[in-house]
């Protein structure tokens, strides 16, 4: 018979509640020492041999015979034919996913603005595409055709010219559905590269590979901490730490639902971490049962088991308004109020990732194809990031025009300050405006 999970509990009420909450949500995405001496070694060497670096480490990393870099491309023809291997209804899934995910970034772009001040001074924000974004995917068995609608539609929604996917494929694995997503969503070019190697090479560019200005996707150590190194040389989406979930549920949701919330988290991998908020006491006890005998069903029970001994906690609050406080404080990535009213209680969180409101709302759905995107803020980053979304695509340029009598009123107060700051030439270029 199978040991039940040793849940972790948690009582608002505890005086070392705050200590015992930080202890849980602990986590250090540092890399050791090691793994950055390595990955410098290997942005380097990309860096100074360009397509030569690629296809060696690609041959040691990934067990590929690739002769060449033209082994390492492949054209949108393959991706068609992803497209017509993989089977009508998930096709057909993609498909819908990727027609909603669409729709919804489409009401984030922005636009550019101006207005004409009376003296006939124009300012604005002329907002623009990026030129090149590059998308990283996991490769092998384990990858992730939602990343890929996710990463490349709102790109391609900004205006971006041209996405660049790299993605490896370890030993000669090709997922189809993959390669069918990147289809789809518009992705322009593919590499089958990998590690901090693909992204040294979006970075800083090869002979074949082109050089991009923002890498967005999730990776593994290497990869996340090749995207920390070359961050400034390009733009980074984030680094991104275990996938998390926070559910605060009144106690009149079905208990096996949420326990199989909780599990959606906790098969990411073992650091992923699953957290239930309750006011009822007895309901955190309903769920402890239903996690017991739910989790021998599942394909992923041994890593399920693994993140919930090591990061869960059930929690037990006064009422749905500390509720409220402990979610902010955890700034979660992923939110569900199970609750009668969420809508009454969305003014009270600051702080989430995404939101998923009412107890039909499972946040499997956002995983895939409720719209949002589903590249959220991890590790309490809520608190001052936001989703992956079109935005991230865009740059702003700010626009002034000045009138001549613009000029010379703005002179004046550009002279003023600027000789308080003893910086005379600029005192002097705005004065030369100034009318007599």
């Amino acid at each position: 018979m199978t040991a039940p999970i040793a849940l972790r509990r948690l009582d608002a009420a505890d005086p070392d509640f705050a200590r015992h909450l930080d202890h849980l949500l602990s986590w250090e995405s540092v890399s050791d020492t090691s793994v950055n001496q390595r990955v410098l070694g290997i942005i380097e060497a990309v860096r100074t041999q360009g397509d030569a670096a690629l296809v060696e480490f690609t041959q040691r990393f990934d067990g590929l015979n690739a002769a060449s870099m033209a082994e390492l491309i492949l054209p949108r023809k393959r991706l068609e034919l992803a497209l017509d291997r993989i089977s009508a209804e998930q096709r057909a899934a993609l498909e819908t996913a990727a027609a909603r995910v669409r729709r919804y970034h489409e009401k984030q772009k922005q636009d550019s603005w101006r207005y004409t001040e009376a003296d006939g001074t124009v300012l604005g924000q002329q907002v623009t595409p990026l030129d090149r974004a590059g998308l990283y995917v996991p490769g092998g068995k384990a990858s992730y055709p939602s990343s890929v609608l996710m990463n490349a539609i709102p790109a391609k929604v900004a205006g971006v010219a041209e996405v660049v996917m790299v993605v490896p494929t370890p030993r000669g694995e090709i997922n189809e559905l993959v390669l069918a997503a990147a289809c789809i969503a518009g992705v322009d070019r593919v590499f089958t590269i990998g590690g901090a190697q693909a992204v040294a090479a979006l970075a800083y560019g090869t002979e074949s590979v082109p050089r991009v200005d923002k890498i967005v996707g999730p990776g593994n150590i290497y990869v996340a901490t090749a995207k920390r190194h070359v961050f400034g040389q390009v733009g980074i989406d984030m680094i991104a730490g275990p996938s998390e979930i926070l559910v605060v549920c009144d106690g009149q949701t079905d208990p096996d639902w949420i326990a199989m919330d909780l599990f959606s988290q906790a098969e990411h991998d073992e650091d992923a971490q699953s957290i239930l908020v309750s006011p009822d006491a007895s309901f955190l006890e309903w769920v402890a049962e239903s996690i017991n005998r739910l989790l021998p069903t599942l394909e992923r029970k041994e890593i399920v088991r693994t993140s919930l001994e090591s990061r869960a906690a059930l929690i037990h609050v006064a009422d749905m308004q500390q509720a409220c406080t402990v979610v902010n404080r955890i700034a979660p990535e992923h939110l569900e109020l199970s609750v009668a009213d969420p809508e009454s209680w969305l003014p009270h969180i600051r702080h989430a990732g995404a939101i998923f409101m009412g107890r039909y709302t499972a946040e499997a759905l956002g995983d895939y194809c409720a719209g949002p995107n589903h590249v959220l803020p991890t590790s309490g980053t809520a608190r001052f990031s936001s989703p992956l979304g079109v935005y991230d695509f865009q740059k702003r340029s700010s626009l002034i025009f000045c009138s001549p009598d613009g000029a010379s009123e703005l002179g004046k107060t550009a002279s003023v300050l600027a000789r308080g700051e003893s910086l005379t030439a600029h005192a002097r270029s705005a004065e030369y405006r100034i009318k007599e």
